[in-house]
Formats: C-alpha cells, sequence, structure tokens
C-alpha cells in the first residue's frame, strides 16, 4: 500500500507528527509539501488504494487557510485518507471537524482522525520537545490501529469533537527581522506566501502574512520575531491553556 503524506509544516512539528505516524503504518511514502512557494508544490497522482494521510497545523482553533486552499487542488480519486490536526498543547477545537468536512467533501473517505500535540509555533516554550518520545510510541501505535481497521475494509467515518459554524480564527502577530538581521533573504525565500520582501527582507507585508512562523523557524540568525513585548503578553495569554500537558487523540 503506497501512503502519500500531505503536509503543511511551518516549522517542522507537523511533518514529524505525520512521519511518526506512517511508521506505525508502514508502507513506502511520498512526501507532498504544501508550505511552499505555490509555483514549486508537485501535487501527487493518488489511486483509489493509496492511503493518504493529511497533516496541518492548528491556528487559534482552526486550520490554515491557504492550507486548506492548496489541499483543494489535490486529486483525490476516492482514496483513503488520516486526518491529522497538530496543535501547541493548547487545544484543536474546530480543526479536526474542518479537516474531516473538506477531505470528505473533496471526495476522499476519511477513515481516521488525529490530534497531536507539537511544540508550539509562536510561544515554543509550551509543548517544548514535542513530539518526544512517549509521542513516537503513541502515535506509532495509532498508525498500527489505523492499519488494523483498513485491513479490515472498515471505511466508516469517524465522528471527531468540534462545531458548526466553525469558530473564528483569532488574529495572529506577524514577525519582522529585529536588530542583528543581515538581510540574507532566508526567510524571504522560504516564505510560503511570498509576504517578505526579498530588497527588505526585514519587513513583511501583512496582507500576505499568515503568521505560519516559517521565517521564524528558517531565520539563521535568529533575529525574526514577533518582538519581546508581543512574545511576552502572547505566552501570558496561552499560560492557563498550555501550562498541562495534553495527549494525543485517535477517532477510528
Amino acid at each position: 500500500m503506497k501512503i502519500h503524506q500531505i503536509v503543511f509544516s511551518p516549522t517542522g512539528g507537523t511533518r514529524r507528527v505525520s512521519d511518526i505516524l506512517c511508521q506505525g503504518i508502514g508502507g513506502k511514502r511520498i512526501v507532498t509539501d504544501l508550505c511552499i512557494k505555490s509555483a514549486d508544490i508537485q501535487l501527487p497522482y493518488i489511486h483509489k488504494d493509496d492511503l493518504v494521510v493529511i497533516a496541518m497545523p492548528v491556528f487559534a482553533g482552526r486550520v490554515p487557510t491557504l492550507a486548506v486552499k492548496r489541499l483543494r487542488t489535490v486529486s483525490p480519486n476516492g482514496a483513503k485518507c488520516v486526518v491529522v490536526a497538530v496543535f501547541g498543547n493548547r487545544a484543536y477545537e474546530d480543526a479536526l471537524l474542518e479537516m474531516r468536512d473538506v477531505a470528505s467533501e473533496m471526495g476522499f473517505r476519511v477513515v481516521a482522525a488525529v490530534g497531536a500535540v507539537s511544540e508550539h509555533s509562536i510561544i515554543r516554550k509550551y509543548g517544548k520537545g514535542r513530539p518526544d518520545a512517549d509521542d513516537g510510541q503513541t502515535l506509532r501505535q495509532f498508525g498500527s490501529d489505523i492499519l488494523r481497521k483498513i485491513q479490515t475494509n472498515d471505511c466508516t467515518m469517524p465522528s471527531v469533537p468540534g462545531n458548526r459554524p466553525y469558530r473564528k480564527g483569532g488574529r495572529l502577530p506577524h514577525p519582522k527581522g529585529r536588530r542583528g538581521c543581515n538581510h540574507c533573504g532566508v526567510c524571504a525565500a522560504q516564505c510560503p506566501t511570498d509576504a517578505i520582501p526579498l530588497s527588505a527582507p526585514q519587513k513583511v507585508d501583512p496582507s500576505k502574512c499568515i503568521s505560519c512562523m516559517k521565517c521564524v523557524s528558517a531565520c539563521p540568525s535568529g533575529v525574526r520575531n514577533i518582538g519581546a513585548v508581543m512574545n511576552f503578553l502572547a505566552a501570558l495569554f496561552l499560560q492557563k491553556e498550555c501550562a498541562a500537558r495534553k495527549e494525543n487523540e485517535l477517532y477510528l
């Protein structure tokens, strides 16, 4: 069985969760990255007998609009599908339901859903180091459980938590280059929305930026961020909800 991993993973955590989960499923894997320049995306050819694992991050209880838009360009051909919402140790709220709805509307047969924890993309101390060894063991077991369901030809769509209409996505801070930016342009080269001008990479176009934090993760000098004041306020706002360890969840 061929597995297609379709990921939108700005800071790498979502990709790591997807990799570990697929290790538990086994089989040959083909990765499609949706978090790159639109012109560089190579859409997969999916066969009806393939399994597709779609993994996306959670932004304020929803999945990124851009990720959904790019996912909709994929031809599902009636393949079985697992949806994975990856959240920064806070909550995934309506994101998993949204992913299941979108995949089903596209024509995928959704057979499983996973809510998984990764390091928070903005305030990295929350969920720091996750997915960790315990997460790895859990996610690989989830993969084995999903495989068993598929092998019994059970294609029932799982019930997942969430509400319709989905919650409104919250406003997220836009990172910029701070003191010490050497204008290397790595952030501009990796920005999936072209929100960072190559001629002035310390800046950002807020009309294009989706606050995915890929530029922050990619900055070789470590000087691109949301600013000390915004970082403090965001950490304070998230403290109550993110302090306790959250666990991964599987729906079959």
